[in-house]
Formats: C-alpha cells, structure tokens, sequence
C-alpha cells in the first residue's frame, strides 16, 4: 500500500468510530434511560480518548508527508486531515478526554436545571466547562484568538471579526424593519386552538418526505432540542410536538430534514472520508433555513399546507392567504428556535456576543443570566420571565459548542444567497410549491451544495452554486421585501 492509501484506511477507521461516537450521543438525547447518564459519561471520555489517539498517532505526519493525492477529491482529503491533525496535537489527550466526560454529564445538569427553571444549580456546571473550553481554545489558538480556534472547528477559516463585521451590517436593518413590523396596524392572526400530537407527527413526517428525506436511511424521534445527527446511511433527526403550536413541530422536521438532505446527498463514494459530511455548520445550516423558511414559508408552500393542515386537523378558520401570514407572522418571544426569521438574527448575535465574552474571561459564568437578561431587554425590550427563557434554553454550552451559534446567522446569509441564485434558475418554482413538491428546489441544492460534501471550502461551496461571492443583501432584501408585503410597509 501507498502513504496515501494507508493513511486513508486510518482515516477510514476513525471515521467509522466517529459515527460509532455520534450514535452515543443520539441515544443519550432520545431513548437512553436517565439513570444511565453516568455509564454514558464514561463510555463517552473513552471513546473521544481512543478517537484522540487515533488523530495524533505518529503514523499520520509520517504519511501526510509523503502521500500523493490521485485525485482532487484525494486533495480535499489531505487538506481536511493536515487541518484537522494539527488541532488534535495541540489538545493533550486528557483534555479531550475529561471535556467529552464533563459536558456529557453537564446535558444531564442542563435539562434539570432548565426543567425547574434554575439558573444558580446549572452554573457551577457551566464553570467548569467554560474552564476547559477556555483551555481547549488557547491551546488550539496557539497564539491566536482563542474564540477564533473554537469557531473553526465549525466554520473554517472564519474569524470573529470578519463575522461581526457582517453582523455589525445585518443589525441595524434587521432592528428597523422589525420595529416597523411591530408598529404596523393590525397585521396576521395567531393560530389558534389544540392540535393532536399524534396528528402532528404523521404530517411532520409527510414533510420530511416531500422535502426529500429518506426514511429508508433516517428515522425521526422526538427530544427535547430538535436535532439531526449521522451521515450516509443512516441519517436520524428528531422533533418535538406542542398541542398548542404544531409549527413547531412542523418547521422543526423540515429545518432538520435540511440537515439530514444534506448528508444523505454526499456523494457515496466520499463515505467513511473526510469527504463524506457537510463542509461546515453555516453551509449545513444554510440547507436547513431554506428548507425551513424561503421554500417552507413561501406564500406557494403555505397554500398547500393550509390544505394538509385541515386535513390532518380540521377547519382553521383562515383561508389560505390569511394562513401565509399566520405561519410569518412576528411575535414577541424569548425562544430563538420559536423565533420567526426577522427576529431570529438577534436572537443568535446576543449569543454569539456573550460567549466571545465568556471565552476571553471578561464574562464570569455565575453572571451569565444577568447579563443576558440586561442584553436580551435592550435588544428586544423585554427582559424573560426566568431562566428557561433565558440562558438555558438551549442546550448548546452544556456540551460544550462555543462557536457554533454564529453559524446559524451565516447560514442564514447563505440560504440568501441561495435563494436568489435559486430563483432565477428555476423560475416556475412556485408552481410546483403549490402543489407541495419542493423537489425542483432541493435537486438544485442537491446538485450545486450538498454532493459536494467537504470537497471544497466552505464560502466556495456558496460561491460556486451562486455565480459570486456570499454577502448580507440577498437576506435583508428578502427579508424586507417579504414582511413588507404581509404587513403592508
């Protein structure tokens, strides 16, 4: 065998046992018994220390140096593995071990605090996992930013600074045009009444099937925290299930199911590679907001759900243009994954501002609900009535994902972008969304995102499928033109 090819069978190895990783933690939020939580724990720090041995054994610097790429796809493959080698040798393996071991437990932590409502017993928690995410970042950082190191491990070659940059333009038309929504006379109607649980998963699951999920390699589950986890063949995401929203429900699957299309589009042969998954979380997260908002909440889209909708639930009491405005219709609210898409920005940039700050040590843990509450009021003029509300409403710190909320804004920058290029290539979409057939809109994503896996770099993918390079307008102008239509501005 070749360098190549033997560090391929290496990589090939540790990608399975990643998945092997990625079921673990599935099972943990879905149907693992509570009282696991401690095994789990343990079964977790080994499986990240034998996964860190792998991706620091001396072998792959002696292959990296010598392996010749047969291909451009074999390119991208050592370009991922020089990447992703260098970060792992700067990460002692006892760290990586006790991170993985801590912020298993601190899920568990994290769900009972949320559950009553109780910042002060989650803090100490959260200390300590901030502490070694602090330690983590400076060691990755090598010099550099610390912040900088945690968000490229989900959106490389991104910078803090660069991303605030394009958030600093995104803030003040975003704040405008909510105002101006807000303060429009009358306006959509909320949706009202009790929808069947049951009900709501059989539609969820039409959904994910008219979006292009593949049951036969998926599953859905209900969790706590909507999520989709795996790659290739089995691709499993859940949802969760309100009587009194069943949005949530619903636009919970088809945000996930954008995540799953994704990975289940990959081209087969880049499996078991550092090809073989999306390229970043703001690409991936571009997919799902698409799929969940310029396809799903399209005025086309809307007016066949409004049909399944009392089909599945009985007379709504709106037609269906009355409907289009209720399913985007702007509300007050502490929930970001509640949030509609004029509001959901702000939501992400006090998270991705707070933990820049706890990161660099100038925001203490133990004083993280106050200084969300104090930043939550004079974004939104409001401040939460507690800590489910608040800080702990979404699972993301407990285990550990600081630099993962900025992706979800860029992703939104992204599916801008998209949605444009996307329109002027397939300009009957419409029709087709009135028929609840989104299929002529994802073989597009399918075509010019998603089988590309991680073959080319994150802000290339978007570049590439839309003919330029990626920027806030295509978002603020969508985002502006369609609020401005349904509130009359």
């Amino acid at each position: 065998m070749s360098a190549y090819d033997e560090l391929m069978a290496h990589q090939h190895e540790t990608e399975v046992l990643g998945h092997v990783a990625m079921r673990l933690s599935w099972d943990q939020e879905t149907v693992m018994p509570r009282g696991a939580a401690e095994q789990r724990a343990e079964e977790m720090a080994v499986m990240e220390g034998l996964l860190h041995r792998r991706r620091t054994d001396p072998r792959l610097a002696e292959w990296l140096a010598v392996a010749e790429a047969p291909d451009a796809a074999g390119e991208a493959s050592l370009r991922h593995i020089r990447r992703d080698v260098a970060r792992a040798q700067r990460v002692p393996a006892r760290l990586a071990s006790e991170l993985a071991r801590v912020t298993s437990m601190a899920q568990g932590h994290w769900a009972a605090a949320r559950a009553a409502d109780d910042f002060a017993a989650f803090a100490p928690v959260l200390a300590r996992v901030v502490d070694l995410k602090r330690e983590e970042a400076q060691a990755v950082a090598d010099g550099g930013d610390p912040y900088d190191a945690l968000l490229d491990d989900f959106e490389p070659g991104a910078t803090a600074d660069r991303l605030s940059e394009m958030f600093g333009a995104l803030r003040p038309r975003l704040r405008d045009l909510r105002d101006r929504v807000l303060g429009a006379p009358g306006g959509p109607e909320a949706l009202g009444g009790r929808f069947d649980e049951a009900a709501q998963l059989r539609l969820s699951a039409e959904l994910a099937t008219a979006f292009g999920y593949d049951m036969a390699r998926g599953r859905i589950d209900r969790a706590v925290h909507p999520f989709s986890s795996g790659g290739g063949q089995d691709v499993r995401i859940t949802t969760r299930t309100d009587p009194a929203d069943p949005f949530n429900c619903l636009y919970s699957t088809i945000h996930e199911v954008g995540h799953a299309a994704y990975e289940q589009a990959i081209r087969p042969a880049y499996r078991f590679t550092p090809l073989g998954r999306g390229v970043s979380m703001g690409v991936h997260e571009s997919q799902s907001r698409i799929y969940e908002n310029q396809l799903g909440r399209s005025r086309a889209f809307t007016s066949w759900l409004h049909g399944r909708m009392e089909a599945a639930f009985g007379p709504l009491g709106m037609d269906a243009e009355a409907f289009y405005g209720t399913v985007n219709r702007l509300h007050r609210g502490h929930i970001r994954t509640e949030a509609d898409e004029v509001q959901y920005n702000l939501h992400v940039l006090l998270r991705f501002d707070l933990e820049r700050e706890m990161i660099a040590g100038r925001l203490a843990p133990a004083d993280l609900e106050a200084a969300w509450n104090d930043r939550f009021e004079a974004d939104f003029g409001y401040r939460p009535a507690g800590a489910a509300q608040g800080c702990l409403q979404d699972v993301h710190w407990s285990v550990g994902l600081f630099g993962y909320f900025p992706t979800y804004t860029l992703g939104n920058v992204y599916a801008g972008c998209l949605d444009a290029a996307l329109r002027r290539d397939v300009p009957d979409l419409d029709a087709a969304l009135a028929e609840g057939d989104p299929s002529p809109a994802t073989r597009w994503l399918r075509d010019n995102v998603q089988v590309h896996g991680g073959l080319y770099r994150p802000r290339e993918v978007i570049a590439r499928a839309i003919g330029g390079d990626p920027s806030e307008a295509p978002l603020l102008d969508y985002l502006e033109a369609k609020f401005g239509d349904i509130y009359g501005l």
